[in-house]
């Protein structure tokens, strides 16, 4: 595929897509040096070892080994195909394809998936045109004016509307060429008692549901007028898996990166209330409790998530279990307070957007403070027996805390509420401490591992032929007049089998006029394993300058060791000869001759 599309396109399309920018759209990058370092979206991690370099367009992960360019990325993080990965780049910075190669098929989704996702597009568009435009949307634009929904929003969230007729959705799709069977796997039509299919969201208002790409995967419907169920959402579909998505994921996301957090709510309407309020990182589930996989998605982007439930008993119990989850996964969580009878949309209805911002979002309370609020419902706290396994509770929890600020800040408001000494509590959280194996505090988070100081890990374990190769190989990726006075001297002739065929690739880059580009090579190179070598060496620290001696040393090196290991050889046939010979005296000798050479390449390697 890559042939079929011009390289002066696929070279424009992939300088029009900074790799911070792209890779920032899936986990937090932090700045370190020259280089942006975040925890690897390929492998678990607890310590960021992911590693972006902006000046070369690379990525390079030093824990689970995978690198590449912004193009591979996305391959690798979508599993997308070449050409799925250029059309993306191509249509967010704005490029066009050729229409031959536009109307390419190539795709990771199977044909059944892309109708679906072909006809979710065309009714999205369909129903968000009925409400805005059009006397069948009247009720349902009525209905979204009575709950205060602006124009704005309306548009942003693509929201629609299906009137209340049996086939009116059935007939659009079957003109567009789309089979019945298929729209009602999709569950965008429903099939009645008497076996014909309808409209499964008529008489509703229809909120797309989007993927973190922008494409619409599945419907939520809320009806207008007495239907019942009130809510309902499309069935899950190799599209559609509801606890891996997070509704308004899309849009949220560069919100959520520019004020470091992220607001988790629980329907959609609080999501668009919340949108107009000025909250633009505010995302929801849909219609299920946290899952690990959505807890992980969101600590992947940012550290800190603000829990904004509703404020009866069920939306207390659903914060708790989210925010376990979130703490689990490495989040720092808030949770903010909403009185009994309130949700973020009625609040933001009642009190305003501004208010809701003020006393709600940023007042929101550290997650010990909600949990010592939220234990306190299961006690009767007049009761000495209910104080004393309410502290215990308080404290078991406690112990958990990392930092010790936290813990005696917290200690202090046990020990005034319920006038028991700072000693005692003390004590006793030591105690629970040692029983879950902490016995002292744990070192401050978020260390970035340093590519200098892995490498140089690594180097010591390297023989010094093998760094001197993948040092001349960094050098010469940066500069092609190094990669000429290498060709000249040893030509391919390196000792590791992937050096030998990434020097020979280097060398047919520049000679097609190539300048030193990394990210460019990269996509001359298409076996996996090469292209992360390739990325694993173009990260080590390199002088500036690098001097005709210390250029002559690193080939020395590997001049030396091929000349010691033919030594060897010879040496070895000569031994063989001796032995056939019976001549056991020179055979001796010999073996003697190959142990020094041995030790002595075993010294300076």
């Amino acid at each position: 595929m890559a042939n079929q599309i011009p390289e002066a396109i696929i070279e424009e399309i992939r300088k029009a897509n900074d790799i911070v920018d792209i890779i920032g759209d899936y986990i937090q990058l932090k700045k370190q040096g020259k280089n942006y370092f975040g925890l690897c979206p390929f492998h678990g991690e607890k310590t960021p070892s992911f590693s972006v370099t902006q000046d070369k367009q690379i990525f390079h992960c030093f824990g689970c080994g995978k690198g590449g360019n912004v193009v591979t990325f996305l391959m690798e993080m979508e599993h997308f195909s070449f050409y799925e990965a250029i059309q993306f780049l191509a249509e967010r910075s704005g490029i066009s394809l050729p229409q031959n190669v536009q109307r390419q098929k190539e795709t990771s989704l199977s044909q059944e998936s892309q109708d679906m996702l072909s006809a979710h597009e065309w009714l999205t568009k369909l129903y968000h045109h009925l409400l805005r435009f059009t006397k069948e949307g009247k009720e349902g634009y009525a209905y979204l004016k009575e709950r205060g929904i602006d124009e704005e929003a309306a548009d942003a969230f693509q929201l629609g509307f299906s009137p209340n007729a049996d086939q009116f959705t059935a007939e659009f799709l079957k003109k567009k060429g789309y089979h019945e069977q298929l729209l009602v796997k999709a569950g965008l039509l429903q099939i009645n008692e008497s076996g014909q299919t309808s409209d499964r969201f008529r008489g509703r208002i229809i909120f797309p549901i989007r993927n973190h790409l922008g494409k619409t995967v599945a419907f939520g419907g809320r009806a207008v007028g007495d239907y019942k169920p009130k809510y309902i959402n499309s069935p899950e579909s190799e599209l559609f898996h509801k606890g891996k998505l997070l509704y308004n994921f899309d849009l949220a996301k560069r919100y959520i990166r520019k004020e470091n957090e992220a607001v988790l709510l629980e329907g959609q309407m609080d999501v668009i209330a919340a949108y107009q309020a000025g909250v633009r990182n505010a995302v929801a589930t849909l219609g299920t409790a946290l899952t690990e996989f959505q807890a992980k998605l969101l600590k992947r982007y940012v550290n800190t998530v603000i829990i904004c439930y509703d404020g009866d008993r069920a939306g207390l119990d659903a914060a708790y279990k989210a925010a376990a989850l979130l703490q689990q996964c490495g989040c720092e969580v808030r949770v903010a307070y909403l009185e009994p009878d309130m949700d973020p949309d009625s609040f933001i209805r009642t009190h305003g957007g501004q208010a809701f911002k003020d006393e709600v979002i940023k007042a929101s309370d550290t997650f010990m403070t909600f949990y010592m609020r939220f234990l306190k419902k299961d006690y009767q706290l007049n009761l000495e027996a209910d104080r004393i396994e309410y502290v215990e509770a308080v404290l078991k929890r406690l112990a958990m805390v990392d930092s010790p600020i936290e813990r005696e800040y917290y200690l202090k408001e046990l020990s005034n509420e319920f006038e028991i000494s700072m000693d005692a509590l003390q004590d006793e959280i030591s105690g629970y401490r040692e029983k879950i194996g902490i016995n002292k505090d744990n070192q401050p988070k978020n260390r970035y591992t340093s590519s200098t100081v892995w490498n140089t890990v690594k180097s010591k374990l390297l023989p010094a032929f093998h760094n001197a190769e993948r040092q001349l190989i960094a050098y010469m990726l940066q500069d092609e007049s190094i990669a000429e006075k290498v060709q000249e001297k040893i030509g391919a002739s390196f000792h590791i089998d992937a050096h030998k065929i990434i020097a020979t690739h280097l060398y047919a880059f520049y000679e097609e006029g190539n300048e030193p580009d990394v990210s460019l090579f990269l996509e001359k190179i298409k076996e996996t394993n090469l292209q992360r070598e390739v990325t694993e060496i173009a990260m080590l620290p390199l002088q500036e300058n690098i001097s005709d001696k210390e250029l002559n040393d690193y080939i020395q090196k590997i001049v030396a060791n091929q000349t010691e290991k033919v030594t060897i050889q010879s040496l070895k046939e000569q031994q063989k000869a001796a032995e056939k010979q019976n001549d056991p005296i020179k055979a001796a000798q010999i073996a003697k001759q190959i142990i020094e050479i041995n030790q002595q390449l075993k010294n300076t390697n």
